[in-house]
């Protein structure tokens, strides 16, 4: 039977081994660098986007007159993923556990999805080896993409590099952490979507989740691209090994990698006045800006860290030269850097719509606070920046979210808002027709929470002239970024 609606839950995320020789053989390795060609994939792919159409929001086929075609379908991608089995042997239980979704799913009519059982057997983050490759098969939705559940399908493989696994292991320990590139995928990866989150899947209840994905190929590329227009467009001559990221592809990739690995973990790790994202509450969304921006800037200044660490004992002892992965953590370290302002104000605070869009909301305070402090320049229309003077500047507007994190541990909640919000505003000026700037009255103070959100603008913090002038010119280049991949730059 069906499953009744109210059984399947969702959560909505806020805000993201080349095989053993000895245990496959030479045929299967001849599939495994070409399954994005093979016919099997081929054929499971196009069964997957011809049974979207069929689907509606919750991903049931309610129209009976279209069971037969969605049968069809379903064995088509059944077949494909039994055929594709031996080349991912990691995935064994996976795959199996998959087919009997699929099966399950027809035999009781195209209710609403259940795909529990394989995704709890489904672990990619026991296998965090570089180049190790995963089918994955799911009625999801697509963060940043839809908001409905359709069968996806996507060939990825696994970005991970010594240095990375060497940060794992020691001060950086993120256990749920998968870096990933795509090889090919259905359309709803045809998008701005970056993440592979298991919350996103159909099912019957919510387990504790064991993994987060993120696609660092799409991330790079879209970095890649935007960043060389911005620079062209504002004359920014761009430091040696920042420009070096704009012409190859792996250096970035390696490079968000070690941004997001420090910045997935610090969601969870310092002194919260909540649990950010894992509590799904309702928040003014300025609240998100400052926590996706808390997480940057912790990245970027743990790897200011590692780059001084590093870079001392080089000198300290000119003898004992860095080994190979220590040379490339210091090379990456410093990268991030320039990863995260450049991404932050180029590509963040002009991507999307201006509803609630907390990640453009963080981009704004950070090019704002930059040049308020003099280490940013907009001068004779060329952008400019003193490097030298640029870590301490970030690293202080990190230190004021900290503090206003660990103030907030002892405030109301609703206090902390307002305490947000001041925040913000010291920085960036508000909608001329804010009722937050103007100060909130007594019926709302006195109130729940909800009024306080209610009375937050969409557009509680305007674009600057500066970024509406740099929007209308970017925005064919940002545009042009949907569905981008590593192989698309």
């Amino acid at each position: 039977m069906p499953i009744p609606a109210r059984s399947t839950q969702v959560i909505v995320g806020e805000p993201e081994v080349v095989e053993d020789a000895a245990s496959t053989s030479s045929a299967t390795d001849v599939l495994m660098s070409e399954v994005e060609r093979s016919d099997a994939w081929l054929q499971l792919k196009h069964a997957a986007a011809a049974i979207q159409p069929l689907q509606v929001q919750d991903g049931s086929i309610p129209d009976a007159a279209s069971h037969a075609e969605a049968r069809s379908h379903v064995s088509a991608i059944i077949a494909g993923i039994r055929a594709l089995a031996p080349t991912f042997p990691h995935d064994a239980d996976y795959l199996a556990a998959s087919v009997r979704d699929f099966e399950r799913w027809a035999d009781e009519g195209f209710g609403i999805p259940d795909f529990l059982d394989s995704l709890q057997a489904f672990q990619p983050q026991q296998d965090r080896a570089d180049g190790i490759r995963h089918l994955v098969v799911f009625p999801m939705y697509t963060q940043n993409g839809s908001s409905d559940r359709r069968v996806e399908a996507v060939l990825v493989e696994v970005i991970w590099p010594e240095f990375i696994a060497r940060l794992e292991a020691g001060d950086y320990s993120n256990k749920l952490f998968v870096s990933l590139r795509f090889l090919d995928f259905t359309p709803g990866y045809d998008t701005n979507s970056a993440v592979l989150f298991p919350e996103t899947v159909a099912m019957r209840e919510i387990p504790r989740f064991t993994w987060g994905a993120i696609f660092q190929d799409r991330e790079a590329a879209r970095y890649r691209r935007v960043v060389r227009a911005a620079a062209e467009i504002t004359r920014l001559e761009l430091p040696a090994d920042a420009a070096r990221m704009l012409d190859d592809q792996a250096l970035t990739e390696k490079t968000f990698v070690m941004w997001d690995i420090i910045h997935d973990r610090t969601h969870m790790r310092g002194d919260l006045p909540f649990d950010p994202f894992m509590i799904k509450q309702r928040m003014p969304y300025f609240l998100y800006s400052l926590e996706e921006l808390r997480c940057d800037l912790t990245a970027f200044r743990e790897c200011v860290t590692i780059e001084k660490r590093l870079a001392a004992r080089s000198v300290a002892d000119p003898a004992e030269a860095l080994s190979p992965t220590d040379v490339e953590m210091l090379e990456h370290a410093k990268l991030v850097q320039y990863a995260v302002i450049f991404d932050r104000i180029f590509r963040f605070a002009i991507t999307g719509s201006r509803v609630r869009n907390y990640d453009g909301l963080g981009g704004q305070l950070l090019f704002a606070w930059l040049h308020q402090r003099g280490v940013l320049h907009w001068t004779d229309t060329a952008l400019s920046f003193d490097w030298e003077n640029v870590p301490a500047a970030v690293v202080a507007l990190g230190e004021a979210i900290d503090e206003l994190y660990w103030r907030s541990i002892d405030r109301p909640k609703t206090a902390h808002w307002l305490a947000a919000y001041d925040l913000v505003r010291a920085t960036l000026t508000p909608n001329p027709a804010s009722h937050w700037a103007r100060g909130l009255p007594d019926e709302i103070l006195a109130g729940p929470p909800k009024g306080y959100t209610d009375a937050v603008l969409n557009d509680e913090f305007p674009l600057s002239m500066f970024f509406e002038a740099l929007d209308k010119k970017m925005k064919p280049v940002i545009e042009s970024t949907a569905g981008i991949t590593g192989r698309d730059v």
